[in-house]
């Protein structure tokens, strides 16, 4: 069983940047694809990104592929999200997830979750 721990959250102005990470205990790690997904009050979770086990695939939700990036050290068990020009409509809780297999933005088929970083953008 893999363990997530997200960290990196906060407050930011509308323009601004964060960096997230996902950060996995467990030696088989390297062996996942890591998902981040996002929150907001009220609202469904929802696919940010994804990455495989070995880096070599990403994917991203749309409305973000030009502003997320998602990557993953193996040696330090820890996936990034690095966000850039923030905007206030990016305003949830993120968590990441990880399966066995290829990166999907399903949901339903992850089978670890951290319990998430805010990050919240003000306009």
């Amino acid at each position: 069983q893999v363990q997530l721990v997200e960290s990196g959250g906060g407050l930011v102005q509308a323009g601004g940047s964060l960096r997230l990470s996902c950060g996995a205990s467990g030696r088989t790690f390297s062996s996942y694809a890591v998902g981040w997904f996002r929150q907001a009050p009220g609202k469904e979770r929802e696919f940010v990104a994804s990455i495989s086990w070995n880096g070599g695939s990403k994917y991203y939700k749309e409305s973000v592929k030009d502003r997320f990036t998602i990557s993953r050290d193996n040696t330090k068990n820890t996936v990034y999200l690095q966000m850039n020009s923030l905007k206030p409509e990016d305003t949830a809780v993120y968590s990441c997830a990880v399966r066995f297999g290829a990166p999907s933005m399903s949901v339903g088929v992850y089978d670890s979750w951290g319990q998430g970083t805010q990050v919240t953008v003000s306009s």
